[in-house]
Order: structure tokens, then sequence, then C-alpha cells
């Protein structure tokens, strides 16, 4: 495959995701109810339903949204609180964009036609959409690091990067794979560790993970363990928020970084 098509499928790739899974694929809609209503129904109704807030209606327009723990017996009206600046985004916003959001804010309010219709939480970071957008992501890297390691050593020379007992197994791999009719080679069985050790072992490549070769190895440490986690549904959020935010930013940089850095005979 040539590189210009290669490089094309993982660009089209990285844009289906983003238009495939927007801010609005997380979102709950944010109940409401009309600013006259009496706030110990309201709070009794959060109660019910596991609720921190509602939104709060005003001429039938979502205006703002109050507290289960802050109404009491007057009027919503009294509970009162505007969406704050920087705290709404658009159904169609990028998925990174509400984990920055997130950062500043207890959550995130999302907009239908200019209105607050949803609404975001951490926890619905553990969904699934936000977990396929993350395999996304890593897969796509991964890809990127095979194709450095290709171009850097056409012969297979990379063997000499890695302790032999991790390119055993890789040839162990291959037997295996290859038993299977699977048209591969030494390099594709590598291990997400394998690609990264030998990388970082390679002059100048660090570079396209980190701005120094110690934060470049912290980044692919984060992104395998971010894979892991994921392929073995666990939680990818409370041990990691809010570097998680610094993650996702890191994966995309470091995407937009390898993909100018291809070049035509990278496939050829």
């Amino acid at each position: 495959m040539r590189e210009h098509q290669f490089g094309s499928s993982l660009s089209t790739t990285r844009r289906l995701f983003d238009e495939a899974i927007p801010t609005s694929s997380i979102a709950e809609s944010l109940v409401s109810f009309d600013d006259t209503c009496v706030g110990t129904v309201a709070a009794q109704f959060m109660r019910t339903r596991g609720f921190d807030v509602v939104g709060v209606r005003r001429s039938g327009l979502t205006v703002g949204y109050t507290a289960q723990s802050e109404v009491g017996n007057a009027a919503l009206c009294d509970y009162l609180h505007a969406f704050e600046d920087g705290s709404c985004l658009p159904d169609r916003a990028p998925l990174l964009a509400s984990f920055q959001v997130l950062r500043q804010h207890d959550r995130v309010f999302v907009t239908y036609l200019g209105h607050v219709a949803g609404i975001i939480t951490r926890g619905d970071l553990q969904k699934a959409p936000v977990r396929m957008w993350f395999f996304n992501l890593v897969s796509l890297l991964e890809i990127q690091m095979l194709r450095l390691i290709r171009q850097h050593y056409p012969g297979g020379e990379w063997r000499g990067r890695i302790k032999p007992g991790r390119v055993s197994q890789a040839e162990r791999l291959l037997a295996d794979r290859q038993r299977r009719n699977e048209a591969i080679d030494l390099a594709d069985c590598l291990e997400f560790c394998d690609k990264a050790t030998i990388l970082l072992r390679t002059a100048d490549c660090w570079r396209l993970f980190g701005e120094s070769r110690a934060k470049a190895k912290r980044f692919l440490d984060d992104a395998r363990l971010l894979r892991d986690d994921l392929a073995h549904a666990q939680d990818i959020v409370t041990s990691r928020w809010p570097k998680l935010v610094d993650l996702a930013q890191e994966l995309e940089s470091a995407l937009d970084r390898n993909e100018a850095a291809a070049e035509p005979s990278d496939f050829e």
C-alpha cells in the first residue's frame, strides 16, 4: 500500500471517529422544571433519580440549573444558576472538547439548536463511545509506531534494540500466526512495549512522541496502560483524572506529528 493511501486512511479514520462520536454521543437529557416549581418537589425528584442537578425553565426555555443540595421551600427561580461561561458545548463538538470543559467545570451542558438540552458529567466518560474513541487513537498510534520501525529498520535491524527474549517471543508468535496462514512478518508480532523500546532507542524518533526522551517514554507508557485497561474493561477515569485530559491531547498531537512526518516512500 502506498503511503498517500495509507496516510489518507489514518486521517479518514480519525475524522470518521470525530464525526461519529461527538459530545452528544455521551450526553444525557437535562431534565428541567419551570422556575415557579417548588424547590422541594424538584429536590425529591432528583433524589429519586439520583440527579445532582436539573435545568430550570423560563417561558419554555432552559435558562439555568439548580442543584439538589441547594433547593428549599421557595420557587426554583430563587435557586437558579446561570450557565457558566465555557461550560456549554454544541452537540456536534469534538469529544475532546468535553474533556477540556470537565477539567474546569463539574459538568458540561450540551446545546441543541442553540438551547441547552443535555448534560455530561465525569461519570459519562466511562461510556462505550469514549472507550471506542480512545481505543481508536491508541490503535492509530501503534500503527504509526510500526511504520517508523519499518522505515528505520527495513532489514529488521531493530532486533538489536530489544532483549533477545523479546525477539524470541515475537518469533514464537510469528510461527503460530503463520500456521494460521496469516500474511505477516516479525515486526507485526512486536508488542506495544517492544515498539516503544525500539523507537525510544532510535535517534530522533522519540521527538515524535514528546518534548524529551523522558516525556516520550512517559507518554508511551501511559498510552499502553490505557490500552490495557480499555481491553480489559477497566475504569479509565478515576485514577487518571485530570491527567486523562492531557493524555487525550497528547494522543491527538502525537498522531498529528506522525502523520505530518510520513514520507511517500514509507509504504511503497
